[in-house]
C-alpha cells in the first residue's frame, strides 16, 4: 500500500474519536511546547548573563584583600591589608597591566532638596572609566587633582540620577551625603544588572580619598580593579601582581596570599557554565513531558488495536499482507506525533515569549531546538507506535474475523 491511502485510513481513524485523538496529541503538545518554551527561556537568559558579563570591563582582574582560601591553624584574618599604595604600585610596576582603580564602597543615603535615596557610594580612581568601559551621558569624570585635593564631587548612576532628579540633569548641582555637600559632575549611562542580579546604576561615585577620609575614615581600600593589556596577558598580570602584592605585604613563602586576583575570564565561564548546565537541565525535565506524551499513544494504539481487531481480520482476509497492518498503525501514531507536534511547537512558541512579556524574562528562540524537539516528537511517536503496530500486524486472520 502506498502512503497516501495510509494517510488517508490513518486520518480516518482518527477523526472517528476525536476527544481521545485530541487528549493523545494533548501530551505531545504540551511535551514539545515545554522543551521549546525552556530551552528558549534558558538561551535567553545565556544571552543576558554574556551582556552583563561584558559591562563589568575589558580584560578585568578583579584584587580582593585578604586570601578566601584559609588554613586551619591560620584561620582568617580580620585585617584588610590592601592600601591605594599598592595599587598605585601595580600600575606603575606591573608591565602586564594597563589600567588600575581603587576600590572602597559603602552604603548610606544622599539627599537633594526633599528627595532622598540610599544607595551604594563606591570610592574610585581615574582609570575606573576605562577598565569598566563606562561612558558618561552629561558631565565629565574625575582626574587626578580631584583625588589629591580630596574633592566633594560626585558622579552619579542612572538610578540615583532619576530617583533623586527625575528627567532634569543633575550636573552643577550639588547633594548631601553623611550631611557633607557634594557637586555632581557627572552622570554615567546605562549599565543595567550585574550577573549576581544586582542593579549596577545603583550607586554614586566619589574619588577614592574622599570616601576614604571623609565619609568611612579608614586607609585601607576594599578592591581594587586592574585592566590587563590583553586578553592573553591576563595570566602574566596575575603573576606580576600576585608576585608584586607578595613582596609589598612581606609574606614569606610558607604564608598564604592576603589577597586574591580573580579573572574576570574565568568568573564569566563558570557562569556560562552554570547557564549552560541549567539550560540543559530544564531542557531534560521538559522532555519528560514528551515521553508521557508517548506513553499515552502506545496506549491509545493498544485500545484501538483491540477495538478494531475485526477490521484487521478482515483487510487480512481480502489480502492486507502483515507490513500493511504494521505500516497502517504506525502512520496513524506518527500521524498523532506530528499533528502534536505542529501545535507543540506553536505552543512553544507563544508560551516563550509569553514569559518573556509577563515575567520581563528574556528569552531567545532557537530554531535548532524547534526542530529537535519536532523531530523527537516523531521518532518518540514512532517508538511508542511500533510495538502496537506490531501486535496488530501478527493477529491471526481467523482469530481476529471470530473477535467480538
Amino acid at each position: 500500500m502506498t502512503i497516501p491511502p495510509l494517510f488517508k485510513i490513518a486520518l480516518r481513524a482518527i477523526m472517528r474519536n476525536k476527544l481521545r485523538s485530541f487528549l493523545t496529541v494533548l501530551g505531545i503538545v504540551i511535551g514539545v511546547g515545554a522543551v521549546i518554551a525552556m530551552v528558549s527561556i534558558g538561551q535567553g537568559a545565556k544571552v543576558m548573563v554574556e551582556k552583563q558579563l561584558e559591562s563589568l570591563g575589558t580584560n578585568v582582574l578583579i584584587i580582593i584583600p585578604i586570601s578566601t582560601t584559609h588554613s586551619a591553624t591560620r584561620g582568617t584574618t580580620g585585617t584588610i591589608t590592601l592600601t591605594a599604595e599598592d595599587v598605585l604600585a601595580i600600575k606603575k610596576e606591573c608591565r602586564a597591566v594597563s589600567y588600575v582603580s581603587p576600590g572602597i564602597r559603602t552604603s548610606t543615603q544622599v539627599v537633594y532638596g526633599n528627595m532622598n535615596w540610599t544607595t551604594f557610594v563606591s570610592g574610585v580612581g581615574p582609570d575606573y572609566q576605562i577598565v569598566r568601559n563606562w561612558h558618561l551621558v552629561s558631565g565629565r569624570f574625575f582626574n587626578e587633582q580631584d583625588i589629591n585635593i580630596m574633592a566633594k564631587v560626585c558622579i552619579l548612576g542612572q538610578t540615583v540620577a532619576t530617583n533623586l532628579f527625575g528627567a532634569s540633569d543633575p550636573v552643577d548641582k550639588w547633594v548631601r551625603v553623611n550631611n557633607v555637600p557634594f557637586k555632581v559632575i557627572g552622570v554615567l549611562s546605562t549599565k543595567g544588572q550585574s550577573p549576581t542580579g544586582q542593579d549596577q546604576d545603583d550607586l554614586v561615585l566619589m574619588p577614592y580619598t574622599t570616601v576614604q577620609r571623609k565619609i568611612m575614615g579608614v586607609t585601607y581600600i576594599g578592591v581594587a580593579l586592574a585592566s590587563s593589556v590583553s586578553a592573553e596577558a591576563r595570566f602574566e598580570a596575575i603573576e606580576q601582581i600576585t608576585s608584586l602584592l607578595r613582596q609589598r605585604h612581606h609574606l614569606k613563602l610558607n604564608e598564604e596570599n592576603d589577597f586574591s586576583v580573580i579573572s574576570q575570564v574565568e568568573f564569566a565561564s563558570t557562569i556560562m557554565e552554570t547557564s549552560h548546565t541549567m539550560t540543559v537541565l530544564l531542557g531534560s525535565i521538559a522532555s519528560v513531558s514528551l515521553i508521557v506524551g508517548g506513553i499515552g499513544i502506545m496506549n491509545i494504539m493498544l485500545v484501538s488495536t483491540t477495538e478494531r481487531t475485526k477490521e484487521i481480520g478482515i483487510r487480512m482476509a481480502i489480502g492486507a499482507r502483515e507490513k500493511d497492518i504494521l505500516f497502517q498503525f504506525l502512520t496513524e501514531a506518527t500521524v498523532l506525533s506530528s499533528i502534536g507536534g505542529v501545535v507543540g511547537v506553536i505552543f512553544g512558541i507563544v508560551l516563550s515569549k509569553s514569559v518573556s512579556y509577563f515575567g520581563s524574562w528574556p528569552s531567545l528562540l532557537s530554531p535548532p531546538s524547534i526542530a529537535i524537539a519536532f523531530f523527537f516528537s516523531n521518532m518518540i511517536g514512532i517508538f511508542f507506535g511500533y510495538y502496537p503496530a506490531r501486535k496488530a500486524s501478527r493477529l491471526n486472520p481467523i482469530d481476529a474475523l471470530r473477535y467480538e
